[in-house]
């Protein structure tokens, strides 16, 4: 239970036909809720928007106190990183098939979020990573990811050659397509269509797993989160590093990729009774031959 909240910001998937009605119909609600509402100021734009103050990712952060996020889970990824860093509560809306992190349905919408708005919710907070690239000693790119961090193989291009360590130990030489270095939330993504664990969002840990090993005894490994994965190119072609969906293509062999929890967490709000498990049983189909 929390307080009630006082203005919230409109974030939406702008790219999907039809959302802008949408998108207004709930503002017009949160404003009957007695909310100040604002736009994302991307989402604003490309709609056509213009009856709501538009705000950059910056400004929400520093004069919103809630962020309903409308599309899908994406969407969602790519304002998390965003907002992250100021803490700001997402509330998640799907305007089509429900989501790990954008659970709400959008035909539910008022009777889901009248009693958050209110203060009446669960509260969820979710770990992140952050990725960097080093080159000669040198940090020349970082990003924040909620679901994971991939180093992998251009499209043409044969597998490549990693060396792996954590910390200042020497875990493995792999060859494979790639690797995924996944967060709890991320396990649930690549990282599970690639053979990996699910790890609850309570966990303190990371999942390491190979794309395509040459080496069938190169396996998933579950990692407490308090190290530092660092990835090193020792050979192949094209090779890439993808932060969500932030990619550095072009990295050259000695160039190092590293991998940490960050500092900053999602704060997800659900309405009451939300059930993580209840998420896995409806997207994995876990309910199929139940009566």
């Amino acid at each position: 239970m929390g307080s009630g909240f006082r203005h919230a910001a409109i974030v939406g998937k702008y790219q999907a036909l039809g959302i802008r009605p949408v998108l207004e119909d709930i503002a017009s609600f949160l404003l009957s809720q007695g909310l100040e509402v604002s736009f994302e100021h991307d989402t604003a734009r490309n709609t056509g928007v213009t009856d709501f103050e538009a705000l950059t990712p910056a400004q929400m952060g520093q004069r919103c106190d809630l962020a309903v996020v409308v599309g899908g889970d994406g969407t969602m990824l790519g304002i998390a990183r965003e907002l992250s860093r100021y803490n700001l509560p997402l509330v998640g809306i799907n305007q089509g098939r429900l989501g790990f992190i954008t659970d709400i349905p959008i035909d539910r919408f008022r009777e889901a979020l009248a009693p958050i708005v209110a203060g009446d919710y669960e509260i969820e907070q979710r770990s992140m990573l952050e990725g960097s690239v080093w080159r000669d000693g040198e940090k020349i790119f970082c990003a924040l990811s909620l679901n994971d961090v991939v180093v992998s193989r251009g499209s043409s291009a044969s597998m490549v050659e990693l060396r792996v360590d954590i910390d200042d130990d020497f875990v493995a030489n792999l060859r494979a397509d790639g690797l995924i270095v996944a967060s709890p939330t991320g396990s649930t993504a690549y990282a599970l269509s690639a053979g990996g664990p699910i790890l609850h969002p309570g966990i303190g840990g990371l999942v390491m797993v190979p794309i395509a090993s040459h080496t069938l005894s190169n396996r998933p490994i579950v990692l407490p989160d308090g190290g530092e994965v660092r990835i090193g190119i020792v050979a192949g072609k094209d090779v890439s590093a993808n932060f969500d969906m932030h990619n550095l293509a072009s990295l050259l062999h000695g160039d190092q990729v590293h991998v940490r929890r960050s500092d900053f967490k999602v704060r997800f709000l659900h309405p009451r009774g939300w059930s993580y498990y209840a998420t896995l049983r409806r997207k994995l189909r876990w309910y199929d031959g139940v009566v």
